[in-house]
């Protein structure tokens, strides 16, 4: 992992030669995210690009000092157990002399809301897909959120050593689906579960792969010759030949221009689990996806990469270090050159704010930073005045639009098992809602018990485990019978609390919110009071 450091560089916003060192640096970053359904192999992909970067001596195990230190993209002890992301993590590694920042995002819909922020810091994404199994509905809302966004899509069919799909179905089906041309870098020898190696489009060339144990080291590719191949591999090669020219034929070629607007998505095969395909995808976000460009704030105006220090909070993060209890507010570098304990501006409050405990994260390891440029991602350590969306600059003020929150879909009750550790279950509900992980909603009328919202119901599951393992409180969380929630007014809200099955309850920025255990009582009450105020919540799309 590299350490982003220039003792002589100049700090100097005003500088020409500064302006062109951070546009220089800036090139040279590749900050994408990785985005699958669940058991779609987005982990095991993740590990296997930092094994053939060499931020890894074995897929799993990172190389650190003494080689004692251990880190992986699930560090959470909960993701441990059940195998699966639950939150997203931050992977900084170099590769062909370029800084790729690796975004790996939980792929369960549940903690879709958590993948949403971390595509807000993303210049681009990489779409994982089983080949058995295609687009999922449980992850059809993540893709769409990148085509809404017209985020450039690389897309890996994983699994090509299994049996699984036609290759050609899945391309019409991502186009049907997600209104996405895929444009097919490398071909698939052999069918799904007799994986041969691939055809790259790009040169005609044929690599094919040789196994490693368990897949834990990087395995040999050779390329082969298409006279050999075609003796050597028989019937499998012709069909792969054949279909390559299918491709070419309905014009399914490489568009990089299509693919930078968010139209078209090279696609690439493989299998993560066998390293197979593995490099040329790699190689594919050093090539293809962007590097980090001027971003718009919400006035409008692009801010050049090469302008003074900005940057906006996507996520913050509590408790990755049992020993300290500290949290991590994350920070997308937007432009300029960040010094650590530079001061910087607090858009929100105008306030100064002293950058001193920074760091670049490695999952749940840290290293501290000195530098950092357009496209990193910092961690600043107990920023306990930053909130999800917070954009910190130095000269020009600069504000980036705020990451709006996905409407609670489930509703459910939360009490302390032990009223003296209420302290405690207060001060853990603050920091999860701080976090992002639930959304929490108070009586503005004296009622102690929070109702919680959330977009799936594993997101209670979290809440629960770590209020009792981080803070000390074990907590009963009950399902609450509400199916709508919209937001209101206080001249409504006084006639719906004489209403039997709504309550009226307050989130943390003073919204007036309406929860109904009803959707026929909903639509009766907009359609029989039109001036009332019942607006739907924003949605993140």
């Amino acid at each position: 992992m590299e350490q982003l450091t220039s003792a002589n560089a100049s700090s100097d916003p005003t500088d020409p030669s500064s302006s062109s060192d951070v546009a220089t640096e800036a090139a040279r970053r590749r900050t994408f995210a990785i985005i699958s359904h669940p058991d779609a192999g987005k982990t095991t992909l993740t590990e296997k690009f930092l094994l053939y970067a060499g931020a890894v001596l074995q897929a799993g195990a990172v190389k650190a000092r003494a080689g004692t230190r251990h880190a992986r993209s699930d560090w959470m002890e909960m993701e441990q157990q059940r195998g699966i992301s639950i939150t997203s993590a931050v992977m900084q590694f170099t590769y062909r002399d370029h800084v790729v920042n690796l975004l790996d995002t939980p792929g369960h819909r549940d903690f879709s809301e958590d993948t949403y922020r971390v595509l807000a810091a993303a210049d681009a994404a990489v779409m994982v897909l089983d080949v058995a199994k295609g687009i999922e509905t449980q992850t059809r809302k993540l893709f769409e959120v990148c085509r809404a966004r017209h985020l450039p899509i690389l897309t890996f069919l994983n699994k090509y050593d299994r049996p699984g799909r036609d290759p050609i179905e899945l391309m019409d089906e991502i186009e049907q689906q997600i209104d996405l041309r895929a444009t097919p870098v490398t071909w698939p020898v052999g069918i799904p579960g007799d994986f041969r190696g691939v055809v790259d489009r790009r040169n005609g060339s044929f690599i094919r792969y040789a196994r490693t144990a368990h897949g834990t080291t990087a395995g040999s590719e050779e390329t082969v010759d298409p006279h050999r191949a075609e003796t050597e591999e028989g019937d499998a090669w012709r069909r792969a030949i054949d279909e390559c020219a299918l491709l070419e034929g309905v014009g399914a070629d490489l568009d990089i221009p299509s693919f930078l607007a968010g139209d078209s998505s090279p696609l690439f095969v493989g299998s993560a689990l066998t390293n197979f395909g593995v490099r040329h995808l790699l190689d594919a976000i050093v090539d293809m996806a962007p590097s980090p460009t001027a971003r718009l704030g919400t006035d409008g105006a692009y801010r050049p990469v090469g302008s003074a220090f900005s940057g906006f909070v996507f996520k913050k993060q509590a408790n990755m270090d049992p020993g300290h209890r500290d949290h991590v507010a994350f920070v997308r570098v937007c432009s300029g050159r960040f010094e650590r304990s530079m001061s910087v501006t607090h858009e929100p409050t105008g306030k100064p704010f002293t950058t001193k405990y920074a760091a670049t994260m490695f999952g749940a390891s840290r290293s501290t930073v000195d530098e950092a440029y357009p496209g990193d991602i910092l961690g600043l350590v107990n920023a306990g005045d930053l909130r999800i969306g917070d954009t910190l600059y130095a000269g020009k003020p600069v504000a980036y639009p705020p990451i709006p929150s996905f409407p609670p879909e489930l509703f459910a009750t939360a009490h302390a098992r032990d009223n003296s550790r209420h302290k405690q279950f207060r001060r853990g509900l603050e920091q999860l809602e701080h976090e992002g992980v639930i959304q929490v909603l108070r009586d503005p009328e004296g009622d102690p018990t929070p109702v919680l919202g959330a977009v799936g119901a594993m997101q209670f599951e979290v809440a629960s485990h770590r209020l009792e393992h981080e803070f000390g409180a074990r907590t009963d969380i009950e399902p609450a019978p509400y199916k709508a929630i919209r937001i209101t007014d206080a001249p409504t809200a006084k006639r719906l609390r004489s209403s039997a099955g709504i309550r009226v309850l307050v989130r943390r920025d003073g919204t007036l919110v309406a929860l109904f255990e009803s959707d026929y009582r909903l639509t009766r009450l907009r359609n029989d009071n039109p001036a009332w105020c019942l607006e739907p919540l924003e949605t993140a799309i």
